[in-house]
């Protein structure tokens, strides 16, 4: 028997092995895909964007996906039909692997959404039963541990910080950050430089950035990019099973006793630990515990509350563009728009809290960025003329070598809280069954129509920066539909075990042993990306198991 098992590696479980291994309990880390080392990390478009390199195909672990209409019914898709694909970098180290690293603190409102914004209805929203002030401490640990680049500066809604600066400088931005800087000055806007997990130099064993500008979906090569694979797994004497599928937790009527897994051939194992903690991903981890049912726990372990999987959550808002006009530029800013590798690196968290027709909203953020470097999205939109029509031969090379050479793309993306409700939450299908003989999850989606509202009044404010650049080609598209790498939800913590699955700590209620440290604790997602606030709360977890064994 291990000290602790843990389910899973990424950002809510690679904390926790890194602070008990080092402690000197044993760990046993059980993750379901690969281990990849930074020389297995390249810049293969085809393999990362029209294939399956880091993620099981939908034809072999099939999501079902139910679609909500505005009739109120639900169109059912199975899996590859929908085209969504929820398996969030299946390696070790998680998504972590595959994020672009854009890190900003959630806000001390964002802790008591219903205290402050007051009820919504048809939403589901609570403030946590924690505060900003005791997450504090936990940010500025993933700060140092992990490694976060940036410089704060002064604006409207800077969070509280113990600490005057990031530990790590900014990294190099491109010379057309003066003009978004000057634009947004015109305008009356905060500049904020976009903190950044990727570290500016080479710090903590790691090299620094090499500024190839391919950040998200794919892996570091140089393993500046804060993974908890790089930072943290790496770094401990955790024991990690790869190609571990957990299928089923098994349990007495107050524990853990053993977590079940298969292998890639097909054989089953299990092993016994003290404690237990889950960190699969949001959607994952919600379906392990309703799979897990038992005579002790018959509508799924840890859910006596019948809270498991509900009020499932994503990333709200959506994303525009505008292109750079290269003729109406002079030769040096052209050369400077066409600095390679170079980041952009500018947010804007002004209307963070606005108000409208006599309400106060809460908002969210505004990240801006070069369009991705990933070459056949970009080919891709020159090969039909304005009219539709399919173009070939010198002109199409002509448009994609000018496309490459003369032309820049500056996009942006927006950030709201997607609002809790009844409709959107995780379930399984048991007549449905994976390449395992487990059944299936099922993903119901439906986005309340304020998060459509906000993310609306937040694209009109980014769309304004980008004509004052002077862009054209401006366009944007705030979306219902979730972005697959931001989920959260499903086993919310808060002080009440019948409205509850967690405790405080992230503890199940209904059992001694349990914990779930990825995203699935949080109740709202505030309106930030959500990897720093896991990567904090789970440092703030370890603290509380390293504790309770050290008790033992």
């Amino acid at each position: 028997m291990v000290d602790v098992c843990i389910i899973g590696s990424g950002a809510g479980a690679s904390p926790i092995a890194y602070e008990l291994a080092n402690a000197g309990f044993s760990v046993v880390v059980l993750e379901k895909g690969k281990d990849y080392t930074e020389s297995d990390f390249n810049k293969d478009e085809l393999a990362v964007c029209r294939r399956d390199m880091f993620t099981p195909p939908l034809w072999e672990q099939k999501h079902i996906i139910n679609e909500y209409n505005e009739d109120g019914t639900f169109t059912r898709y199975d899996g590859a039909e929908s085209g969504w694909n929820f398996w969030n970098g299946s390696m070790v180290g998680g998504s972590s692997n595959l994020m672009s690293g854009y890190f900003h603190r959630m806000k001390p409102n964002d802790f008591r959404l219903k205290s402050v914004y007051g009820e919504i209805k048809g939403a589901n929203v609570v403030d946590w039963p924690l505060s900003y002030e005791e997450l504090e401490p936990y940010y500025t640990k993933v700060e140092q541990v992990v490694g976060v680049s940036g410089k704060v500066v002064e604006h409207t809604f800077q969070e509280p910080r113990s600490t005057a600066d990031f530990p790590y400088a900014p990294l190099q931005t491109n010379g057309a950050t003066k003009w978004y800087d000057k634009a947004c000055k015109a305008l009356g806007y905060d500049v904020m430089p976009t903190p950044r997990a990727i570290l500016s130099e080479d710090a903590l064993n790691r090299k620094g950035c090499f500024y190839s500008n391919f950040c998200g979906s794919y892996g570091c090569a140089s393993g500046a990019k804060g993974s908890g694979r790089a930072a943290l797994l790496q770094k401990c004497q955790a024991k990690i099973i790869t190609d571990a599928f957990v299928y089923k937790l098994e349990s007495d009527e107050k524990r853990v006793t053993q977590a079940y897994y298969y292998t890639k051939h097909g054989v089953r194992h299990s092993v016994e630990a003290k404690i237990f903690v889950l960190a699969a991903q949001a959607i994952e981890s919600s379906r392990l515990l309703l799979n897990s049912k038992n005579e002790h726990f018959p509508n799924g372990l840890a859910n006596s509350s019948g809270e498991v999987g509900k009020n499932l959550i994503f990333s709200a808002g959506g994303s525009g563009s505008g292109r750079f006009v290269f003729e109406k530029l002079s030769r040096e800013q052209q050369e400077e728009l066409m600095q390679p590798g170079l980041f952009f690196n500018r947010s804007l968290q002004d209307w963070y809290e606005f108000s409208q027709d006599g309400k106060k909203y809460k908002g969210g953020t505004i990240d801006f960025l070069f369009e991705h470097q990933n070459i056949i999205p970009r080919v891709m939109q020159e090969v039909y003329d304005s009219d539709g029509n399919l173009l070939w031969g010198e002109q199409l090379a002509k448009n994609i070598h000018k496309r490459m050479t003369t032309s820049r793309v500056l996009t942006f993306e927006v950030f709201n809280d997607w609002l809790p409700t009844d409709k959107c939450f995780v379930g399984v299908d048991e007549k449905v069954k994976d390449k395992y003989g487990v059944s299936v999850g099922v993903i119901n989606l439906y986005g309340h129509p304020q998060d459509l509202k906000v993310g609306e009044y937040l694209a009109k404010k980014a769309v304004r920066v980008l004509e004052e650049l002077g862009c054209e080609e401006i366009d944007y598209s705030i979306s219902a539909s979730p972005p697959p790498n931001l989920v959260a939800g499903g086993c919310r913590f808060g002080e009440d075990a019948k409205t509850s699955v967690l405790d405080k700590n992230c503890k199940a209620h209904d059992l001694e042993n349990l914990y779930v440290s990825d995203a699935s604790f949080m109740p709202t997602g505030g309106s930030v990306p959500y990897t720093w606030t896991i990567y904090a709360n789970s440092f703030r977890v370890a603290d509380v198991i390293k504790e309770s064994l050290f008790q033992k």
